[in-house]
């Protein structure tokens, strides 16, 4: 069969953050050959859209059908057309092509700079959207196409079913730039139904290509044989990746990172092999047992940009001591902690190096041992924990290990509570990887 391949028809970005260049980085990071056929040059950075010029149509036509003719395509993605011309001319030609396409309607970049020439609109609602397998517009999109205001996601789907009259198979509308709960939920409608992808918002102004990324993602999984919903929901979490491992470049939007899902997968080898390594040092240390807590230890360490707990991989069943020493009751894997996990991700909040944690029992002798070592040791009162947390799963960590930090100013080495009625006192040993704080642990182990 070949690799799947997609041609992408759109912008160039000078900066390398949207258009055709967001577009090939997602097609390579998804294992599609990418073609791409320029409709224009723009000439932008992370701040503004400075300058656009329009290739001619015949130069547009002439790449298409160089592609076409040799190479063939899969799939098709729709970005920016800009001119009038532009998009009959496209929407008469890639007719001819039994493929699946998807459309963005690009109108307005990330800076506020429009994207689409104003004659142009009644074209795209005439020619490209009718064409769309997959349309996915954003809320300002959506908004102009289906004249409905959206402030909600019954809006949402009230615009959905207006634009689907249109003519496209499937509408993907984004919800980027709606507000709801703290969660970015993109509203999928096909074949007459309402399927909603939902995912925590990323507080990040490094958004730049999160479009571009999604649809060209859609596309290549159509390319593969995938029917939309796969499509779709694979793509939204591919985005989310992107913008969790997204640049800091730039004075603006920085890009996102379409090779987001390739860091993620290197990176859990990566921390499998570094937890691996700091169970072997806990399990060798001939003292490590004086640590144990009554509810056992673990040990986990987190992905870079780590969201959740099924970010962090540590021990099912926690390391039990045996009496001699202790033992990882079972193999590795993400999701394995709660307690463990909500703390090294409020030390991440504050300094995203800090991505490994212990949890060893609590004593005076250990407390002192620790600022001996001349490590930098807070606590925080579990009575102090407010009640909406204390009836919340999991929040009692988070909170706790938030309010020891913000005392600190900074993450320490060591944080600890004296617990309460039913919790367990309990002392964290925080660093940057397994084999560091395992370390530590074992160093304290010895002194006790």
């Amino acid at each position: 069969m070949g690799i799947p391949r997609v041609l992408t028809i759109a912008g160039s970005d000078s900066g390398g953050g949207a258009g055709i260049q967001a577009d090939l980085k997602t097609f390579a990071s998804l294992g599609v050959q990418g073609m791409s056929a320029v409709t224009s040059i723009t000439a932008q950075n992370t701040m503004e859209v400075s300058k656009i010029l329009e290739l001619p149509i015949g130069i547009i036509k002439a790449q298409i059908t160089a592609v076409a003719d040799d190479i063939g395509f899969d799939a098709i993605k729709i970005g920016m057309l800009y001119k009038k011309n532009i998009v009959e001319s496209i929407g008469s030609l890639i007719s001819k092509f039994k493929v699946p396409i998807v459309v963005d309607p690009v109108m307005v970049s990330k800076g506020g700079s429009s994207l689409l020439d104003t004659d142009a609109f009644d074209a795209m609602v005439t020619s490209m959207i009718p064409r769309a397998t997959v349309l996915t517009p954003n809320i300002r999109e959506a908004e102009v196409i289906s004249n409905i205001k959206i402030r909600s996601i019954k809006n949402v789907k009230e615009a959905a079913k207006v634009i689907s009259k249109l003519g496209p198979e499937a509408v993907v509308i984004k919800g980027g730039h709606l507000q709801h709960n703290g969660t970015a939920i993109d509203t999928l409608f096909w074949r007459n139904r309402f399927n909603f992808f939902e995912a925590k918002r990323i507080d990040t102004e490094d958004t730049h290509g999160t479009g571009c990324t999604f649809s060209s993602a859609i596309a290549a999984n159509l390319a593969k044989g995938r029917d939309v919903l796969d499509a779709v929901r694979d793509a939204k979490e591919f985005v989310s990746n992107a913008i969790i491992h997204a640049y800091r470049v730039g004075g603006g939007h920085g890009p996102v990172n379409p090779s987001g899902a390739i860091n993620r997968s290197a990176s859990s080898y990566e921390i499998l092999l570094d937890l691996q390594e700091g169970i072997e040092i806990i399990e060798s240390g001939p003292r490590v047992h004086l640590l144990s807590p009554e509810c056992q230890m673990n040990i986990g360490v987190a992905i870079p940009g780590a969201m959740s707990k099924d970010d962090v991989m540590a021990v099912p069943g926690r390391i039990v001591n045996l009496g001699r020493n202790v033992k990882a009751s079972s193999s590795p894997r993400f999701g394995a902690s709660k307690h463990v996990a909500n703390t090294i991700l409020a030390a991440m909040n504050v300094d995203s190096s800090r991505r490994a944690a212990i949890n060893i029992r609590y004593s005076d002798i250990i407390i002192k041992e620790c600022k001996k070592m001349r490590w930098s040791v807070f606590d925080y009162d579990r009575s102090e924990e407010p009640l909406n947390v204390k009836m919340t799963e999991g929040g009692s960590t988070s909170w706790g290990a938030k309010k020891a930090i913000d005392n600190a100013g900074v993450v320490p080495d060591v944080i600890y509570h004296l617990g309460e009625i039913g919790k367990e006192p309990m002392v964290l040993i925080l660093g940057n990887t397994a084999k560091e704080v395992a370390s530590k642990a074992v160093s304290l182990s010895e002194r006790l």
